[in-house]
This record gives C-alpha cells, structure tokens and sequence, in this order.
C-alpha cells in the first residue's frame, strides 16, 4: 500500500505528460518558455485571480511574496508554530522575526484571537498557513489585517484547490503561495511553486524577484534571486491539471469517507473532542482538499507500530512545533502555544489520494479502530 500513490496518477496520465514534455524538447525553451506563460494563465484563472506568477518551489514563493511585500530586518510576521518548516524559514531569512501564535483546535489554522494579541508596530504581516488542505480563517484574519493597515500572505502549499464559501485558496489575501512538490495535490515532478494575486504592481515585483531583480535584461531595480519554473515542469503540470478538478473531488470525497466510517464507528472530530481518536471536521462552508488525512491518536507510537505491521504506512505532519526547534530557538514567544504543543504529539496522517479504493480505505480503517481498542 502506497501512502501517496503517484504512480497510478502517472499511468493514467503519462499519455499528455509525455506529449507536454516532447513539446518542450522540440522547441528547446527550458527556461520561461511559453509553457510557463500557459501554465500561469491558466492558473490564475482556476483560482479567480488576476495573476500567477510561477516559481521554483513553494518555499521560494513564500519569499518571493515577503520581499515584494518589502518584508525585510527587524519586522515581525505572524505566523504558525504548527507547519513545516519553510513558512518560518523564509522569514527568517530576510532577517524579520517570525512571531508564533497557537493554533485553533478545530481546523489545525492559527486561531485569529490569538493573531489579534500580538500585533505590534513592527508587524510587516500575516502568514496564516491553510494547513491539511483546508482554508484559515480568512473573514476574521482578513478584518485583523484590514484594521491594522497590513497584508496577509496564504501558505497554501497543502491546500490549492480548495474553497471557502465559494472562493478559492490563494485567491483569499494580498498574495496568496502554494507548492508544486510531488506529493501535494497539485503536483508536479520536481520542485515548483506560485504566487497569486489581483494587484498588478505586486505580481511586477513578484516577476522581477523570481529572475534577479530584473525588470529589462540587465537592469535589476531591486534585489531578487533565481527562482523561475522549468519550463518541464510548467509542461507536466499543464498536463495534470486537466484532471486535477476530478481528483480534488475524488480526495474530498475520500477524505469524508474517512470521516464518516471512523465516526460511524465511535470517534470524534475535532470539533467535538480533545482527546481519544480524533478525526477532521471540515465546515459545510469550507472544502478541504484533504492534502493529508490526519487524525489524533492518545498512543501515537504504538499506532504507528501496530500499522506498519499491517503494511500500512503513515506519517506525522508535524512532529515538533517550530517554536521548539532549534533553529528558532532563539526567537521570544509571547503566547501560550498549548494547542500546538499537545497537538503535536498526537498526529498521524493516514494513507491519501485521489486513487485510494474502498477497500484499501476500509482495510485502513479496521486496523487503526483495532489498534486504538
């Protein structure tokens, strides 16, 4: 049993991936060809944004999106403590401070009462993170930003294609990231990533910081770095997305499958319980492109065991809240972070994607209720 099956999905699609790929090697444009131009296009669209602009990795958007934002030594961005590793990463980086706040303990996003707590004179932005593949809490953050005078950048590296109330992930902020990596649930076969956004002046920026701070060959108004997309890749995700709607609603549909059979069967949601089996709750409102499946266990490490014994893998998405982390050890934290600090030693993800069978879903099922007793 594959935890993220990439196979199948390549099988079912190697016939327009291969074509897309001879395309490129035809015509010999690897570097922003107009695959790229295509890809963008067309991406903005299914997101309902007037513009994209392509990059190298998810991780390279998120700091394309601070720097034309002009995010740089000494601001403060809010943020997660609860997601990888990257959305701190990047602030870091441009020398600004990543301040955490916890997390709400429903959808895993940062908690906006929390965000409204430590906002300061140096708060340049807001990075919520649409974590497991389900949006943040757009209208209450939204109203924070607005009344402070300042911008929120979506992470959305785990949840493009997903909705709230009708709009789409990436397309809810200022500027909105996502990523392209393999695994996620629209990926492609190497690293990429995008911003979003509907201001002209921030996607001239972003265009200039993804090719050296270039506005005209060799003439740099401002500082940026390499982070074009391939046009390979701008080739195999043109391909892929012409079946990424169909696979969204087959994730969504797995995913309360999930949901459905584990509470049918004496679990809880996250809604309803703090400890025992927990499994998501995603609101009426909301559509979750379930990037990952994860539930709370009360004994993580002997469900991990029990289930690889019966050939089924998982994964722990996040294992150490950031604040935790070495690397940020050194940055104050103004909050309790009590949620992400429990919740982090109690997640598991499950097997998911757009090819996972009912059978394999129940097989997975049965075994988590027997390990958890």
């Amino acid at each position: 049993m594959k935890f993220i099956d990439l196979k199948t999905q390549y099988e079912r699609l190697s016939g327009p991936i291969h074509a897309g790929i001879q395309q490129v090697l035809e015509h010999g444009q690897f570097i922003m060809g107009p695959e790229v131009a295509e890809l963008e296009q067309r991406l903005a669209s299914f997101v309902g944004v007037e513009h994209c602009v392509t990059l190298s990795s998810g991780t390279d958007a998120l700091l394309a999106a601070m720097m034309a934002l002009g995010v740089g030594a000494g601001d403060e961005v809010i943020t997660s403590p609860f997601t990888f590793v990257a959305t701190a990463e990047t602030i870091a980086l441009l020398g600004a401070v990543p301040v955490f706040v916890d997390i709400d303990s429903v959808s895993y996003n940062i908690a906006p009462e929390q965000v409204a707590a430590v906002l300061t004179k140096r708060t340049k932005a807001i990075m919520p993170v649409s974590l497991y593949g389900q949006c943040f809490a757009v209208d209450d953050i939204g109203q924070i930003a607005q009344e402070a005078g300042i911008p929120v950048i979506e992470d959305g590296a785990q949840s493009f294609g997903a909705s709230i109330r009708g709009r789409r992930s990436c397309g809810l902020s200022e500027i909105g990231c996502t990523s392209f990596f393999p695994s996620k649930p629209f990926g492609g076969y190497g690293d990429g990533g995008a911003c979003f956004t509907d201001h002209a002046a921030l996607a001239s920026a972003l265009r200039q910081v993804r090719n050296h701070g270039q506005d005209r060959r060799y003439h740099h108004p401002r500082l940026g770095f390499n982070g074009r997309l391939d046009t390979l890749q701008a080739a195999i995700l043109l391909a892929k997305l012409e079946a990424f709607e169909q696979e969204v609603e087959q994730r969504t549909a797995i995913g309360q499958r999930y949901t459905k059979q584990f509470v049918a069967r004496g679990a809880a949601t996250t809604q309803d319980a703090e400890q025992g089996l927990l499994v998501p709750y995603v609101p009426d409102d909301q559509r979750s492109v379930y990037a990952q499946y994860t539930i709370q266990v009360d004994d993580r490490d002997a469900l991990i065991a029990a289930l690889d014994r019966d050939g089924i893998p998982t994964a722990v998405h996040y294992p150490v809240p950031l604040n935790e982390q070495p690397a940020f050890a050194h940055y104050p934290v103004r909050q309790s972070l009590e949620v992400s600090q429990r919740v982090s030693r109690r997640v598991v993800s499950l097997p998911m994607h757009p090819y996972l069978c009912e059978q394999d879903q129940d097989y997975i099922i049965d075994r988590v209720l027997m390990a958890c007793g």
